[in-house]
């Protein structure tokens, strides 16, 4: 009995656990109305005059991701807020 309790015990931690991980996992989002978002060439136009080359974009989660290259050529997966095309340095998805 006391093993089954045990287990049972642990089923509920990680149930509340999950659930308080994946509540923090939303809290960073922008939540910026659809009818404030630029149009993806406007965006990738605001990525190009900061030095991007994108070469796909595509809105998901609350923001705009993109693939492009940097001015070095490296290439970067990153995220854009979508209503000032500004690329968001540390955005979790």
């Amino acid at each position: 009995m006391h093993k089954a309790l045990t287990l049972s015990t642990l089923a509920a931690l990680l149930f509340v656990t999950g659930s308080a991980l994946a509540d923090d996992h939303h809290k960073n989002r922008l939540n910026i109305p659809v009818e404030k978002w630029l149009s993806t060439s406007d965006v990738t136009q605001k990525l190009t005059a900061q030095g991007y080359n994108v070469t796909k974009i595509e809105a998901d989660d609350g923001v705009y991701e993109f693939d492009a290259l940097d001015a070095n050529g490296v290439r970067i997966e990153g995220h854009a807020n979508p209503a000032t095309g500004e690329v968001l340095t540390g955005y979790d998805d």
